[in-house]
């Protein structure tokens, strides 16, 4: 009886910091699908600008996914074993570190800009569309790194409920903002990207200034980023994977047609968006999982540990069902571009039978991250991206699969990361104590 209660108990605590996450993690790829459903009824070209466009900006937030995901294990540990303020400290760092990579990456990708829109899209029209949005949204890579440190202390601390009410103010204000002036003003694709850097200033603001409530000191110390940086590497070339496989996606899917880039930006956002929605329960498990170890309880992490990823596959199964009852309504309010509709079921399906693996997939990198085992997520992902992913997505342009090869390698790719994070979970060997990994 009583280990049923210590379930109920967890099971509570973990929705209780599963829900605010999940907004916080929607509010994003939401805004994107918003954006995406604006757009697109502005045509084809327009649509395809946007995918590449957009690819390349979440590019940079994928590899930077250590000021997030890096500063939440760090500071879930220090939390876990009663050093708040040197966890709010990890917050600080991670902050400045944001600011720095930001204006580095917004330089740089002025620079790169219109090279790597050429190189991705699969004609002039769509890459000057790439390039006017692409210039633009770029002022917005500092921001997002500093929300995405921001969102990082706080996950560590457990405070879901300020992160989510930062990112609504940003996203739901632009997302009103978005069609006045993508349509209302006719400043077309340009105006996407314009509200687009509004909603990263607004949220930024608003997790810098929570930072500065805290009281503690806002130096940066070099010897303390010098760590966040090593620490990060491992993160780093974890987005770097992942960087590879969905930058080939679309470049695949734009050599492809400008209909079949189309579809797969709508069909691929809402991946990306069901992604967002699962991994709620990963930060989650993050947290407490990284609590469990810095107070050096381990039965109470390997709990949390399997509650979660049961949680995942159940969540899985019911999106699966969902969008599978949607697939005749559900495409019709991002285009009516009768190209692009004519090749969305070709990813449809796929989208639709991927969610219970993703769903446990995702789950199980939040514990692990949470555990402060990135090597190991590193070396995995980066074998099933170069052995699975990129060989099968790379081999479809050149025989010509489409769209239909581009989500068989998103499948061989989930397969592979789901045997690799079963089989570390049951090892047991991610499970080291201690208020620092």
């Amino acid at each position: 009886m009583a280990l049923s209660t210590e379930r109920s108990s967890q099971l509570r605590q973990l929705l209780t910091l599963a829900v605010p996450a999940l907004g916080v993690l929607a509010a994003e790829p939401l805004y994107l699908l918003v954006d995406t459903a604006v757009v697109g009824h502005l045509g084809a070209a327009q649509l395809a600008g946007l995918s590449v466009g957009a690819i390349v900006l979440a590019q940079i937030g994928q590899q930077m996914t250590f000021l997030s995901f890096g500063t939440t294990a760090r500071s879930a540990r220090l939390h876990g074993a009663g050093r708040r303020a040197d966890a709010v400290a990890e917050g600080v760092q991670a902050t400045w570190f944001a600011v720095i990579a930001g204006l580095l990456l917004l330089v740089v990708g002025q620079l790169l800009a219109e090279p790597i829109a050429r190189l991705l899209a699969g004609d002039a029209r769509s890459a000057a569309a790439a390039v006017g949005w692409l210039r633009i949204a770029l002022f917005g890579a500092p921001l997002v790194l500093v929300t995405m440190a921001g969102n990082g202390w706080l996950r560590g601390v457990q405070d879901m409920r300020r992160p989510l009410w930062f990112v609504l103010a940003g996203n739901g204000i632009s997302a009103v903002l978005c069609p006045v002036l993508v349509h209302g003003l006719g400043w077309g694709l340009n105006g996407s990207a314009i509200a687009n850097v509004v909603a990263q200033l607004i949220s930024a603001s608003l997790f810098v200034r929570a930072l500065r409530a805290e009281g503690v000191s806002l130096r940066p110390v070099p010897s303390q980023l010098r760590a966040q940086l090593t620490y990060g590497r491992d993160l780093a070339l974890l987005g770097l994977a992942f960087q590879a496989c969905w930058v080939s996606a679309t470049a695949v899917a734009a050599h492809t047609s400008a209909a079949a880039v189309g579809a797969h930006q709508v069909v691929f956002q809402l991946w990306m968006f069901l992604a967002y929605v699962l991994d709620a329960l990963a930060v989650a498990a993050q947290a407490l999982v990284g609590s469990a170890l810095g107070a050096d309880d381990r039965d109470r992490a390997y709990r949390v540990a399997w509650q979660v990823t049961g949680c995942g596959l159940v969540f899985g199964i019911a999106l699966s069902a969902l969008f599978a009852a949607l697939s005749g309504v559900l495409p019709h309010a991002f285009t009516t571009d009768a190209a692009v509709l004519s090749q969305m079921p070709k990813a449809w399906w796929f989208f639709v039978a991927l969610q219970p693996v993703g769903g446990i997939v995702f789950v199980l990198d939040g514990v692990l991250l949470g555990a402060g085992d990135a090597k190991f997520l590193r070396t995995g992902n980066a074998c099933a991206a170069v052995f699975g992913f990129l060989p099968v997505v790379w081999a479809s342009l050149s025989l010509h699969w489409g769209l239909v090869g581009i989500w068989s390698a998103l499948t061989v790719f989930l397969l592979i990361r789901l045997a690799n994070g079963v089989l570390r979970l049951r090892s047991g060997r991610w499970a080291v104590l201690g208020a620092v990994r």
